[in-house]
């Protein structure tokens, strides 16, 4: 996914849970396709702490002394399994030891790994000589943003990741693997370095780097996983907005414009996903605040006014958006069933209001009956009235002739 992201409703993407199976053995990477993710419940924005991790070679020296053997710890001798995270479903093995716990990569580094990724049943699904990633940025599958932490340089280790931490419920179609499958990773540790320095970074390689942690946050969000999706997003933009030492050219600074604001409006619609509405509606003014005409940064500000119920300033968001592409169907019905709502909550409150009043209604329709009643009245006064008169009339007028 590409630019899936850019799609205007954030529905079009389905959200998707992954399942968990529990099995001994599984685990597998891919370097920078699909990261799948915890249930939503248990997600955060790093990885889970490690601090009950150790590095998984002393078992075996008890084991030695006891038998009182010589030469207890050869070259390449099988360690215990490492219940990486004590829930028996991400395990590591040491196949060969490494250089010691002080080789070990940081958070942040840069690594390179050999990986060969097989099903449960051996199938190998995937092999990757030199495959780099940042550790702990989430650019690949959390069975290695995890395990590698813990090994050290020259290592060779065998991980068996369970679905949940390698491709979840949807599975991958590159590498092919389907869902729900349990993984099994031979993994060396060849490299760890620093990170290259933002500022120093040459434009091209600044926007390149950018947009590959953006596409990996649209991974995250196709699977569902909006956390992960919203941490990509976060590192893609402190890349675009971090000073440079560098010359830029007027067209590199339009490019990263351009990158920050999809990451903006991105970040926006999984936060949306979460319920984080205030967060949404942060991430959306900062995009129009960029492009004032941002069609999706002011769908979805509408979409997010609307949640917090204000009707009559998302109405007016979303007729922007509108004015702006008049064919957008979208942005239509979004507008057209805001305007219903809008009326049915304002017939309610009208409702509401006039049963606080007492009912001027009836009171309002009693005094109209009142007031006809009323005049009924007087026009059969006024008609007897004239009557009486008429009468008196006609018999003054007899006597009068009489008396001539």
């Amino acid at each position: 996914m590409t630019e899936k992201e850019e799609t205007m409703d954030a529905s079009d993407i389905h959200d998707s849970a992954p399942s968990v199976k529990k099995n001994g053995q599984t685990s597998l990477l891919d370097s920078g396709e699909d990261f799948e993710v915890l249930d939503e419940e248990d997600i955060d924005d790093d990885p889970p702490p490690l601090e009950d991790a150790g590095g998984g070679k002393g078992n075996n020296t008890d084991e030695c002394e006891k038998n009182a053997e010589p030469d207890s710890d050869p070259p390449g001798q099988v360690e215990e399994w490492l219940d990486v995270l004590g829930n028996e479903q991400l395990k590591k093995k040491v196949l060969e030891a490494g250089e010691g716990r002080d080789s070990r990569p940081q958070k942040g580094q840069n690594v390179k790994i050999h990986l060969k990724a097989y099903l449960k049943d051996g199938t190998l699904v995937e092999e990757q000589p030199y495959l780099s990633f940042t550790l702990g940025d989430g650019d690949v599958i959390q069975a290695l943003d995890l395990t590698v932490q813990l090994m050290e340089m020259g290592e060779k280790a065998l991980i068996q990741a369970d679905s949940k931490y390698a491709y979840g419920s949807r599975g991958s179609l590159e590498p092919e693997v389907p869902p729900d499958a349990e993984l099994s990773l031979e993994v060396e540790l060849l490299e760890a370095i620093d990170a290259p320095d933002l500022e120093l970074l040459p434009p091209a390689e600044r926007i390149a780097l950018a947009i590959h942690k953006r596409e990996r946050g649209n991974v995250h969000y196709q699977r569902g996983d909006y956390a992960f999706a919203v941490n990509s997003y976060s590192i893609a933009l402190q890349i675009t907005e971090s000073s440079s030492k560098v010359d830029i050219s007027p067209e590199e600074e339009n490019e990263l414009m351009d990158v920050r604001v999809k990451c903006l409006n991105n970040m926006a619609a999984s936060q949306l996903k979460l319920d984080h509405h205030n967060a949404a509606l942060k991430s959306c003014v900062s995009a129009l605040e960029h492009q004032p005409d941002n069609i999706k940064a002011l769908f979805r500000m509408g979409k997010v006014l609307a949640l917090q119920g204000e009707y009559t300033e998302a109405i007016q968001t979303l007729r922007k958006a509108l004015k702006l592409e008049p064919s957008n169907k979208t942005i239509h019905a979004e507008l057209s069933k805001l305007v219903k709502k809008n009326s049915e909550q304002r017939g309610a409150e009208q409702a509401m209001y006039k049963k606080m009043l007492g009912n001027p209604a009836s009171s309002g329709s009693s005094s109209k009956k009142h007031r006809a009643k009323s005049s009924w009245g007087l026009s059969w006064k006024w008609l007897f009235g004239a009557t009486a008169v008429a009468i008196g009339g006609v018999a003054l007028s007899v006597v009068i002739a009489a008396r001539n």
